[in-house]
């Protein structure tokens, strides 16, 4: 079986090595990236009619200014992300599985949303909501990640800017196998990987679940 290389942040990177330990894969956190809160104000609440939350960094970086929301209701992308929200004091509307386009097909075609964001995002495609964008935190990259223990593994890459980032890291990649959690991040990984693979789902799940087949069914060169 091939190790599991984990590139996300902490503490996302923790948690998915626990997830995947517990299914029996051999799992390390080489995090490329850490995340950083930075400067904001919020809004006048009553200008919107509700939060859109991609990422539980919004809440665990967003700092006092959250209070000033929290009459919102939040429509929030992953349970781990609605999760931090409830535990923030905020309600939730609604929790999508299979990101943020296809939440924001089920919300209200009027609905004025503000997106509470990190400084690198992907844009909503055709969204026929009102959206704010206010960043709150970044990710600020980590100088010198151990990739010793990469040659021979399966790659994590849960963003295009984690894929651009491994890519450039990883000048030899002929041993390694990317599992990407969506095209795009699969894309930004360029080419030259002994395999790499996008999920159909852009959710935890389904990136553990190709990372696993990756891990035991294509051995390294």
């Amino acid at each position: 079986m091939r190790r599991l290389l984990v590139l996300r942040p902490e503490p996302g990177a923790s948690a998915t090595v626990k997830r995947a330990c517990e299914q029996g894969l051999e799992a390390v956190a080489v995090p490329l990236f850490e995340v950083e809160p930075m400067g904001w104000q919020a809004p006048e609440a009553a200008s919107f009619d509700a939060l859109l939350l991609t990422s539980a960094n919004a809440i665990r970086h967003g700092g006092d200014d959250l209070a000033k929301l929290r009459g919102l209701r939040v429509y929030a992308v992953g349970e781990a992300t609605a999760q931090a929200a409830r535990d923030a004091g905020f309600d939730i509307a609604a929790t999508g599985d299979a990101g943020v386009d296809r939440l924001l097909g089920s919300i209200e075609p009027d609905a004025r949303l503000l997106h509470l964001c990190g400084d690198d995002r992907r844009e909503p495609e055709d969204a026929r909501q009102e959206i704010t964008l206010i960043p709150v935190y970044k990710a600020v990259a980590v100088e010198n990640p151990d990739l010793s223990v990469a040659r021979g593994s399966v790659a994590l890459v849960h963003s295009p800017r984690a894929g651009r980032r491994f890519a450039q890291l990883m000048p030899e990649r002929g041993s390694v196998a990317v599992a990407a959690i969506s095209e795009a991040a699969a894309e930004a990984a360029g080419t030259g990987w002994q395999a790499i693979e996008a999920t159909k789902e852009p959710n935890d799940d389904a990136l553990l679940a190709l990372a696993a087949r990756l891990c035991n069914n294509s051995p390294p060169k």
